[in-house]
């Protein structure tokens, strides 16, 4: 025979197992659509706050369309990307990369502008004078001059006071792209071009870094933090539940148990 209070109470926790496989699916469904609706926000606000210059334009300046070329067809932003992003322990550390960067940027452009300055006229002049030792002249040209040290160089690149890990880190980088920057900007001899060419690097880079800052807060995990063991933890309020039927108990009986227990104690506790 069959004990009715024990069917009874067998009923009941049917019931409330239902009730927790609902709540549970749709607390999930909740987070998964909020989740979607973040990262499509994330994605289009960063294709509305672009800064670099239009892939598909072509622009009334040579030297803006040089640089167009350089970010698209070489790995410049790639390494300058992976290099800032690499940089996760302080935010110190990425703001010297990008001042190193941007100040080796600049000190590379100026030292390439200074050669187109000097006209063939000035040098036959140069030729046609007395210009005593070799040693003396700024022209002369010394190729057995001795090659600066690596710590010598790594020295030359420095800004004082900055953080050295964000330098170091700087440093291996730009020389990976230094050659790329500097054939480009070596084929512009209009010198309308080349400051163009210049301004908005410059100023398309320090854009760019503010994108990998935002882009590294938004794949950064959120922090952890350790609770008090007698902190209180208020309740949520319940989300409503939707009265569409359930699919069969047994089919959906691989939801996370913990879930579903702590559902049923957090019920039981409210009667």
């Amino acid at each position: 025979m069959i004990d009715r209070k024990h069917f009874m109470q067998e009923m009941q926790l049917r019931k409330h197992i239902r009730e927790a496989v609902r709540v549970v699916e749709h607390r999930r469904s909740e987070r998964a659509t909020e989740e979607l609706l973040l990262r499509e926000t994330i994605r289009q606000l960063i294709k509305e706050s672009d800064p670099a210059v239009s892939t598909d334009a072509v622009h009334n300046n040579t030297g803006i369309n040089a640089l167009e070329d350089l970010f698209k067809n070489t790995n410049l932003l790639t390494v300058l990307r992976q290099g800032y992003k690499s940089l996760t322990s302080k935010k110190e550390q990425r703001e010297s990369y990008k001042n190193h960067i941007l100040n080796a940027v600049d000190s590379s452009i100026e030292v390439e502008n200074s050669l187109f300055d000097s006209s063939k006229e000035e040098i036959q002049e140069a030729v046609d004078i007395d210009i005593g030792a070799p040693e003396d002249n700024p022209a002369f040209i010394d190729v057995e001059k001795r090659e600066p040290t690596p710590e010598e160089e790594v020295e030359g690149f420095t800004i004082a006071g900055q953080d050295k890990t964000g330098r170091n880190r700087a440093y291996t980088d730009y020389k990976d792209i230094e050659k790329n920057l500097i054939t480009a900007f070596d084929d512009l001899d209009d010198p309308e071009d080349r400051v163009m060419f210049k301004d908005y690097l410059l100023t398309n880079l320090k854009l760019y870094f503010e994108r990998f800052e935002e882009e590294l807060q938004t794949d950064l995990p959120a922090p952890e933090i350790d609770m008090p063991a007698d902190a209180a933890v208020a309740p949520g309020p319940e989300p409503e539940v939707p009265g569409e039927a359930l699919p069969p108990l047994q089919e959906r009986l691989n939801l996370d148990m913990d879930e579903i227990v702590g559902w049923l104690l957090s019920s039981a506790t409210k009667k």
